[in-house]
């Protein structure tokens, strides 16, 4: 799938960020990805250092998939991808906040947010927001 013509208004000196930062054991740091424009927290995602370096010298989103063991860019099947407006660290320099553009939605199953899902006081969990696309038509297998 084509990328969109967004453009990214990060353009990082991945040097900086790097040396604020602190990778856990396993050499990831937990990001919490959050629109821009909404602030709506769209996911929660792990990064190595490769994914780091990527995101900030490229300005989208690169995630490490535990599952897959490899970085990936965030939406390099959908095209759904994220670009990266404000990279935030927290005070201890062990986890991070990329506010982004997001480009259609962030999360996998068709939502605009990963936390799609609301709690009821019952114990219930209700769907609370829409879904924008049908993710059998977006991730078919080839």
């Amino acid at each position: 799938m084509r990328t969109p013509k967004l453009r990214s208004l990060c353009r990082l000196n991945p040097h900086a960020v790097l040396g604020a930062v602190q990778f856990n054991a396993q050499g990831l740091i937990p990001t919490v990805i959050q629109d821009a424009k909404s602030r709506h927290v769209l996911t929660l995602c792990y990064l190595n250092r490769d994914a780091l370096e990527k995101s900030l010298q490229e300005g989208k989103v690169y995630v490490f998939r535990r599952s897959q063991n490899r970085v990936m860019l965030k939406g390099e099947r959908s095209g759904h991808i994220q670009l990266i407006k404000q990279v935030r660290i927290d005070c201890e320099g062990n986890s991070l906040l990329l506010m982004v553009q997001q480009h259609v939605a962030g999360c996998h199953a068709g939502y605009f947010s990963c936390y799609f899902r609301r709690l009821a006081d019952t114990g219930q969990l209700t769907v609370a927001d829409n879904r924008l696309f049908d993710p059998s038509k977006v991730y078919r297998a080839d």
